[in-house]
C-alpha cells in the first residue's frame, strides 16, 4: 500500500511523513516542488530508505501527476502542497493563486482521472485529504465564540483567500464528481523543522544571534497554537476514520496573544541558553509597523473532531513550546542551511525596512 503526499518537503508535510513512517510500512510517494520552503535536509533521515520515495514537481503538472498516480497507485493522497505565508502573499499575491487554487484545481483533475478508473473496491476505499488552515473563517473579536466547521467563509488576506478558493473546490469535487475527500482546518502549528520566517522560529532565531525580536503593531494578535505532531496525528486519525465530504477543525485549545508567545520563548531562551551577561532575551524585543489588514484574533473549536473521533492534543502549548525551542538549539546546522541569501533578503525587506520608526 502507498499513499502520495504533496508538499512533504514543507513544515508540516514533511513532519508528517516522518511520524509516517516511524510508524507504519506503508510506502510514501512525496511529491514537492521544492520551493523556499521546501528543504530535503528535514528529511535525511529517510535516505536510503526504500519506503520513501522523493519526486520533485508542481501538483499543477498535470502530466507528472498521472504518471506518478498510475506508477503508484495510492490508497490516498494528501494535499499539504500551499503558498503560506500571509506577508508574502500580499507582496506577491500571483504565486499563492497559482498554487493554492490552479494548483489544487488540477490536482483534482488528476486525481479525479486515477479514482474514476480504480476498480469498485478501490473507489471506495480511496481518500483525497486536503490540509487547510483556520485563516479562511477570517478574525474573531475578543469575545465571539470560537471558529466550527459551520462557521462562514470570511479571508481577509490573499493567502487565505486563496487557500478558502481551494476549500471550495475540493467541497465542488465531492459533491459534483463523487470523489470522497476529508478537508482539516487547523490553527498555527509550531514545531521542529518550522521554516524561520514564522512567528516562533523567527524569535528564536533571531534572540540566538542577537537581532531584534520583531513584533507587530502592539502584538496582542491572538491565535491558537497546534503543535505540528499533535497536528500529524489529528491528520492520521481524519484519514482513517473521517467521514467523507466532512470538514474538521484541528486545533491545540491554546489560544495565545503573539506578545505572549514572544516573551515565553525569551524566559525559555533565558533558561537554557542564558546570555552571558545576563541580561534577558526580552531586551530584543522590537515592536514594527503592522501588516496591511492584520487580523485580530483566531480560535479554533476542534470539538468535533474530539466528539467524532476520539482525537485531542497530546501536548500543552507548555510542553510542546519547550520541546520547540529545545529542538532550535540541538539543531543549529538545520537552521543555518535554511537561512539563504535570498531568506536574508526577505527578513530584511519585511521586518527591518518596516519597522516603526
Amino acid at each position: 500500500m502507498t499513499i502520495l503526499i504533496t508538499g512533504a518537503a514543507g513544515f508540516i508535510g514533511a513532519n508528517f511523513a516522518l511520524d509516517w513512517l516511524a510508524g507504519s510500512d506503508e510506502s510514501v510517494v512525496n511529491l514537492d516542488k521544492l520551493t523556499y520552503a521546501g528543504n530535503l535536509e528535514t528529511l535525511a533521515s529517510l535516505r536510503g530508505d526504500a519506503r520513501h520515495i522523493f519526486v520533485q514537481g508542481d501538483i499543477g503538472d498535470g502530466e507528472l501527476l498521472a504518471s506518478l498516480l498510475a506508477k503508484h497507485q495510492p490508497r490516498a493522497v494528501l494535499n499539504f502542497a500551499a503558498e503560506s505565508h500571509v506577508d508574502r502573499s500580499i507582496h506577491g499575491p500571483e504565486d499563492f493563486i497559482q498554487t493554492n487554487i490552479v494548483g489544487t484545481f488540477r490536482l483534482l483533475e488528476s486525481v479525479r482521472a486515477y479514482w474514476s478508473g480504480l476498480p469498485a473496491e478501490g473507489k471506495a476505499a480511496f481518500r483525497f485529504l486536503h490540509v487547510s488552515t483556520d485563516e479562511v473563517y477570517g478574525s474573531l473579536s475578543a469575545t465571539d465564540p470560537a471558529f466550527t466547521e459551520q462557521h462562514r467563509y470570511e479571508p481577509n488576506s490573499p493567502y487565505s483567500a486563496s487557500k478558502a478558493a481551494s476549500d471550495h473546490l475540493v467541497r465542488a469535487w465531492h459533491h459534483t464528481y463523487g470523489l470522497p475527500v476529508l478537508t482539516t482546518n487547523c490553527s498555527n502549528n509550531y514545531g521542529p523543522y518550522h521554516f524561520p520566517e514564522k512567528l516562533i522560529p523567527l524569535m528564536i532565531v533571531n534572540a540566538l544571534a542577537g537581532k531584534a525580536l520583531p513584533v507587530y503593531g502592539d502584538g496582542m494578535q491572538v491565535r491558537d497554537w497546534l503543535y505540528v505532531k499533535d497536528h500529524c496525528s489529528a491528520i492520521r486519525e481524519v484519514l482513517a476514520h473521517g467521514r467523507v465530504g466532512e470538514v474538521y477543525n484541528v486545533g491545540g485549545w491554546n489560544e495565545k496573544p503573539n506578545i505572549e508567545i514572544v516573551n515565553t520563548v525569551c524566559a525559555l531562551l533565558d533558561e537554557l541558553r542564558p546570555k552571558a551577561d545576563g541580561s534577558s532575551y526580552r531586551s530584543q524585543i522590537s515592536y514594527v509597523k503592522d501588516r496591511p489588514g492584520h487580523d485580530r484574533r483566531y480560535a479554533i473549536d476542534a470539538g468535533k473532531l474530539e466528539r467524532e473521533l476520539g482525537w485531542k492534543p497530546a501536548e500543552t502549548f507548555d510542553t510542546g513550546i519547550r520541546k520547540t525551542v529545545q529542538w532550535y538549539l540541538a539543531n543549529p546546522e538545520w537552521v543555518a542551511n535554511v537561512q539563504s541569501g535570498a531568506y536574508r533578503d526577505w527578513v530584511q525587506t519585511q521586518y527591518v525596512e518596516t519597522a516603526a520608526t
